[in-house]
């Protein structure tokens, strides 16, 4: 995965794996022209879940980010944000790209 190093929300990255060879041209013609701009990362293998879609219900890419609270000790909180991929196939779980939320249920210690 190439991300630009300023971007937000999912825009400006390239996911190689799931990319045209034309996506992958036009990206290295930017990375080339402006390297400084980009950082790379591996492309996380995100869970699954089954997800309540137009169709009915079906697998959906899924990202947890738990909250931590910081102070005198660090703790981090039951539950957390899971962010879902709606598209069929995406790894991208960004609202502003159509991604959702999940409710995230901790049911014991």
């Amino acid at each position: 995965m190439v991300k630009e190093v300023h971007g937000s929300g999912g825009y400006g990255m390239l996911v190689g794996p799931t990319s045209s060879k034309a996506e992958i041209e036009l990206f290295r013609a930017k990375i080339k022209a402006r390297p400084t701009n980009y950082i790379a990362q591996p492309t996380l293998a995100l869970s699954a879940v089954p997800t309540f879609t137009q169709s009915g219900i079906a697998a959906r890419h899924v990202d947890l980010r738990p909250f931590v609270l910081s102070g005198d000790q660090i703790r981090i909180t039951p539950g957390g944000l899971t962010r879902v991929a709606l598209k069929e196939g995406s790894l991208v779980v960004n609202s502003s790209q159509g991604g959702g939320t999940k409710d995230t249920w901790v049911l014991e210690d």
